[in-house]
């Protein structure tokens, strides 16, 4: 982890003027194919949520802004990012997880198992771990949502928030809507895009 010169920073001013707003996020939903992704997954008898979230994680890794949270009025960037997603309960309940990343994707399957167990045999809302060097996730695979709205605490948050929707086809091709919301504070548009590229890549590879 490392403290950002603010400073120094190309977008000092970017920074002290979002964040004096009342809410200083933005939130985007982008289509995104994931036909290789499911039927990769298929073929390797994997779920297809560890295989797209996996692919999700390497490409919010990948974009330096991404990784910026906001710590005691000082922004740090950590050096990896890790998964905080919703995992469901069989009462239709769910707990928050904390899934550790890591660029092998059957060790990531191996953490997010561990962490789907743990909350199988808990009642606990929050994790362990309940660290901010993290995305917070939600997949819902029952409707296929075009738009999406966080909660806001009113207090400042600079993790972002990644929400997947159910997968339908599109002519021969499987598409999940995914919005991301941010600290505009801290990223942009731009690396958004650059999120979304990166992201789409590892889905088809």
């Amino acid at each position: 982890m490392k403290v950002i010169d603010l400073d120094t920073w190309n977008r000092k001013q970017h920074y002290n003027h979002f964040s004096g707003l009342v809410d200083s996020s933005f939130a985007v939903t982008i289509p995104f194919d994931v036909t290789k992704a499911y039927q990769f997954s298929k073929h390797n008898k994997i779920s297809f949520f560890a295989k797209y979230l996996h692919d999700c994680m390497k490409a919010i890794n990948e974009v330096e802004n991404l990784k910026y949270r906001i710590i005691d009025d000082k922004i740090v960037a950590y050096d990896i990012i890790h998964a905080s997603p919703t995992l469901a309960r069989k009462d239709n309940s769910f707990g928050f997880s904390f899934i550790e990343f890591d660029e092998n994707l059957n060790v990531f399957i191996e953490n997010y198992e561990a962490e789907k167990e743990r909350i199988q045999n808990s009642t606990d809302l929050f994790p362990p771990n309940n660290g901010i060097d993290c995305v917070y996730c939600s997949a819902m695979p029952w409707l296929n949502f075009i738009a999406h709205k966080e909660p806001f605490s009113g207090e400042d948050n600079s993790v972002p928030k990644v929400a997947f929707s159910k997968a339908e086809k599109v002519n021969d091709k499987l598409i999940m809507n995914v919005a991301i919301n941010v600290n505009h504070a801290l990223v942009d548009g731009y690396h958004i895009g650059v999120f979304s590229d990166k992201f789409q890549f590892f889905l088809n590879a």
